[in-house]
């Protein structure tokens, strides 16, 4: 059991302490490893003995004394180990606390140890946020507040604990706040005291669920409460001023319970749930045991539409992480993905029955199918993990295909009953290992076939009908010689729509056949007329004129089902895509026949797209998919194109007065799917060009306006610039001059009346970098800055800090990308991950701004300045790798002794520490080789784990060796989740 207890939590520091009911399972237990960072450690006490303490934190400084070393290569291996030196999964920790030897022989005995740690908090840059609102008035008065977050296993960044997820324990939590405060944290709250003068209040939460530390969070702050009209052991909490927005937004809720526990056939595991909305959130959500953090930025009143969606389906997969991730944990870090997977499939289910199954359709299609490696959650990069959940969702679906849903939901049933029943061991805790779920014990009831292999299939499609045989005659080649993909061995369904009718055919892919027969069903139809059945049983009439006489073949798909981990590419004609966009059922095969339709810009792919708009049954997203493909289609045929402007006249028809057609209609909000498609349209026609490369200028609630103000931006073509003038407002084009009033108008006005989430404001700022691209307008950054300050709207200083990123990268400004990295360095909320995103230039390009003090100032803020954030640190080397590669970079000069010696071919090579970029792989050919016939000349390229923290009150400095051995023996018996795809493959 933990106990744990902060005071003071006001004023950017707080007072604690923890104490750990520890039960040993091992003999001679003479040393206790804890994870503590940021944390000033006053005392600690085992069974009421004073405990000597030292404390270690190689994170803090990755790389010592290595002034000349700026080898991205190296600074990952080293990163590697200083992680790898504390993982308290391998039985390591920030904090070594010594058992004193009077307790050895009670060590040895097996009996209770109660740990008892005194600790304080001053200013903490992670772990613990706190928002102070530069304004007059009391702490309460100005909404400040503080909250937990961080980016996996950052728990020790706010009070000492065994900070993994393997280890539970139940809890007892205790927080000292001031009385206008309310302190929201995971469990019951037992009861609320308040001190003698009345001046603060101390709330007492317990958690009777053994619970990982990774998993309990706080917040503090002036809150208004709610408690759920239909779920009154739900409540909800929010700044002030924001209650009316919250019980809209919540107003929900219980249905996404009653729907998890209708197809789980479990209840809620906790015996409440709290939902606390932040502001300055790390990500839009965070899930803890009974608890969960948003951003406030989620709420929203009835009267915005596009938020909606958004918004319910954060709560939902949040809720879906209570029972997997939460209550039901993992072994290790391997086994994340079973959570990730299970969590994001109940989630996806929610989805499919209240958005429908094509919106689930067209999110499964979204996903992204990239391959990539994983090592350790404090070493991945940000947009992987990201990747990794979607990942996981996928190998998910790849296990109800072969098992069915049924039996997966039985699955989650009995993993949900087990820790249920593992849960209420109160002083067993050897049972408690029944509420970890690890990859192995998965497999067990799922899937017995293993392979060793990783990535995405990649296939490539074509056919040809043979006549006299009435075969279709079928070629599928892959590949899998490309980074990230793999050779496919097994079952394919492939689905041949022909004039009798849908039929689905499984093809077995061997290890040399490429081609394959396929009889086909129906005859070729010579001036008969009827019905087409397609695969929902519905039967069409259709225009067969554009198709092979002598073919009965409408369409092909490959995997609908969508049943591997696959890209395809498939070569049909296209009177094939016209058929399969118009009367194919499925919103993935719409989508893929719109993709393929942009090779075919003709008139009858023309038409096709637009009967598509005009059909009100159709999928929205696929309407306005088939918008951005007709602009395009229209390009193409610039100089054919007959009529109107692509969609002008639809528009006209759909959106605008019948009396005055230049008069766009009041939205009556009757249809959300038309609203979707008349804001998708003008940005679409805006990207139309026309012979001399222009925009054709034929042509309310905040989502719509600013996606109209994206329709004039998309219209801007770049400007001619005679003789070096130097623009003004009076000398520009009429046109733009408009645009450029129109922007102004929007961008006061909303300094008046400022819309939801400032969505005006960001499309104006978005607009005025695109004038000042194309010379317009003066390139100036200094709007941009402004808006970019801290105080204003996130969205608004995203948009703004896009538009300072993009001047820095074209007018090269050393000034400007030395203003972004001191905001990196010296903001609450960074943004470092954005530049690596539109880099101000690459690795291998040429630029003036790459000079050895950028090379030294981003060494030391992923060395030193990033270290209490995983992902903040992380976005940093992405940086440094996309400006400098992994190898040395470029700008910097030689260091002496800079030559690899090799004995066993006998010649002298350059450092592959200080080798240039395309010299890498020759490098990878020497490491293959082996270490051992090479030996280093140049000094100072190895180094010890000498990582020691700055020395704190009553600590003391030691160096401690890590263990790569164990490491490795441990990473060698994970199983992870490629693993696991390819055996379902």
């Amino acid at each position: 059991m933990s106990t744990m207890g902060l005071q003071g939590l006001d004023g950017l520091r707080g007072e604690g302490y923890v104490e750990l009911t520890i039960f040993p399972t091992v003999v001679n237990l003479n040393r206790i490893k804890l994870n503590s960072k940021q944390c000033r450690i006053y005392r600690v006490r085992v069974n009421d003995l004073e405990a000597p303490f030292i404390y270690n934190d190689p994170t803090l400084e990755v790389c010592h004394h290595e002034s000349k070393q700026r080898n991205l290569n190296y600074f990952s291996s080293a990163y590697t180990a200083a992680v790898s030196a504390v993982d308290p999964d391998s039985g390591n920790g920030e904090l070594s606390i010594k058992v004193p030897s009077e307790l050895w022989k009670q060590g040895d005995e097996m009996k209770v140890m109660k740990v008892f740690v005194e600790f304080s908090l001053d200013q903490p840059k992670g772990g613990l946020h706190f928002v102070v609102p530069d304004v007059e008035g009391s702490m309460a008065e100005r909404a400040a507040h503080v909250f937990s977050f961080g980016n996996q296993n950052s728990t020790r960044f706010w009070f000492p604990c065994v900070d993994s997820y393997s280890e539970l324990c139940t809890w007892k939590l205790e927080f000292t706040v001031d009385a206008s405060m309310v302190a929201v944290s995971c469990g019951d709250l037992v009861e609320t005291v308040y001190t003698n003068d009345m001046r603060k209040k101390t709330f007492h939460y317990m958690l009777p669920i053994p619970t990982a530390a990774p998993n309990i969070s706080m917040a503090v702050g002036p809150f208004e409460v709610l408690v759920d009209p239909y779920m009154h052991e739900v409540t909800h909490f929010c700044l002030p001023q924001l209650l009316p927005l919250l019980k809209h937004t919540m107003s929900y809720l219980h249905e996404v319970f009653e729907f998890y526990e209708e197809i789980l056939t479990c209840r809620y595991p906790y015996s409440c749930f709290k939902t606390v909305f932040v502001d300055e959130a790390y990500v839009q959500v965070s899930s803890y045991a009974s608890m969960s953090i948003f951003s406030t930025n989620l709420l929203h009143s009835g009267l915005i539409i596009d938020q909606t969606p958004a918004t319910r389906s954060f709560l939902a997969h949040a809720l879906a992480q209570q029972f997997f991730g939460c209550f039901i944990s993992r072994m290790s870090w391997s086994d994340e993905w079973v959570l990730k997977g299970i969590s994001g499939y109940i989630y996806g289910l929610y989805l499919k029955k209240t958005f429908g199954v094509n919106e689930y359709r067209h999110w499964i299609k979204e996903t992204p199918h990239l391959h990539f490696s994983i090592k350790h959650p404090h070493t991945l990069s940000w947009e992987y993990y990201k990747m990794f959940q979607c990942k996981a969702h996928l190998v998910m679906r790849l296990i109800e295909n072969r098992i069915s849903m049924e039996f997966m939901l039985q699955v989650f049933n009995k993993l949900l009953s087990l820790a249920s029943t593992a849960s209420s061991q109160k002083y067993q805790s050897h049972m408690w290992s029944q509420m970890l779920v690890s990859t192995s014990g998965f497999l067990k009831s799922i899937s017995n076939v293993l392979r060793d292999q990783s990535g995405v299939v990649k296939f490539f499609g074509s056919f040809a009908f043979n006549r006299k045989r009435n075969v279709l005659e079928l070629e599928i080649r892959q590949d899998y010689t490309s980074s990230g993909t793999q050779k496919y061995v097994g079952p394919i369904k492939v689905t041949v729509q022909e004039l009798d009718g849908s039929f689905n055919h499984t093809l077995q892919i061997e290890e040399n056949s490429v081609k394959h027969d396929i009889p086909c069903h129906s005859k070729s139809r010579r001036n008969k007329k009827k019905k087409i059945p397609l695969m929902n049983g519905e039967e069409v009439d259709m225009d067969l004129s554009a198709m092979d006489a002598d073919s009965p073949l409408l369409w092909i798909r490959i995997d609908p089902d969508m049943s591997i981990l696959r890209k395809v590419e498939f070569e049909q004609a296209d009177f094939m895509w016209h058929y399969q966009l118009r009367f194919e059922r499925d919103v993935v095969a719409q989508e893929e026949a719109i993709l393929a339709l942009e090779k075919f810009p003709t008139a009858t792919s023309r038409r096709a797209l637009t009967d598509i708009l005009e059909q009100d049954q159709c999928f929205y997203k696929v309407r306005m998919h088939a918008c951005f493909c007709l602009a395009k289609i229209a390009n193409s045929m610039v100089s054919t194109w007959t009529g109107p402007p692509a969609m002008k006249s639809l528009f006209t028809r759909m959106f605008c007065c019948k009396s005055c057609p230049n008069i766009v209609k009041t939205n009556n909000f009757m249809n959300f799917q038309s609203y979707f498609l008349q804001k998708t349209m003008p940005v679409a026609m805006a990207l139309l060009r026309d012979v001399q490369n222009l925009c054709p200028k034929e042509f309310s609630d905040n989502y719509y306006r600013a996606e109209l103000i994206d329709a004039l931006t998309n219209s801007l073509t770049p400007a001619i610039n005679v003789n070096g003038e130097v623009r003004t407002v009076d000398s520009l084009n009429p046109d733009v001059r408009l645009i450029l009033e129109e922007i102004t108008r929007f961008l006061n006005m909303e300094k008046l009346l400022p819309s939801y989430r400032n969505t005006i404001t960001v499309s104006c700022l978005r607009a005025i970098r695109m004038l000042q691209r194309n010379g317009h307008i003066p390139s100036d950054p200094s709007l941009f800055k402004s808006y970019a300050q801290y105080g204003n709207f996130i969205d608004v200083r995203i948009a703004a800090l896009e538009g300072v990123i993009d001047y820095t990268r074209v007018d090269r400004s050393s000034i400007e990308l030395q203003w972004l990295l001191d905001l990196v360095e010296n903001d609450p909320v960074h943004y470092v991950s954005m530049l690596a995103k539109n880099p101000p230039f690459t690795k291998t390009s040429d630029s003036t701004l790459c000079n050895e003090i950028l090379v030294d100032q981003l060494w030391t803020l992923m060395n030193s300045g990033t270290c209490h954030d995983w992902r903040l640190r992380c976005d940093a080397m992405n940086l440094y790798y996309t400006l400098f590669g992994l190898t040395r970079p470029s700008c910097l000069p030689l260091p002496e002794l800079g030559l690899v010696l090799n004995l066993k071919e006998k010649k002298a090579v350059l450092n592959p520490t200080i080798k240039s970029e395309q010299l890498k792989e020759d490098y990878d050919d020497i490491i293959e080789t082996g270490l051992s016939g090479v030996v280093m000349v140049s000094q100072g390229l190895k180094r010890k784990a000498e990582n020691v923290s700055a020395s704190e009150p009553g600590q003391v400095k030691q160096d401690e060796p890590v263990s790569k051995a164990s490491v490795k023996a441990k990473e060698e018996e994970d199983i992870d989740m490629d693993t696991v795809k390819n055996r379902l493959q």
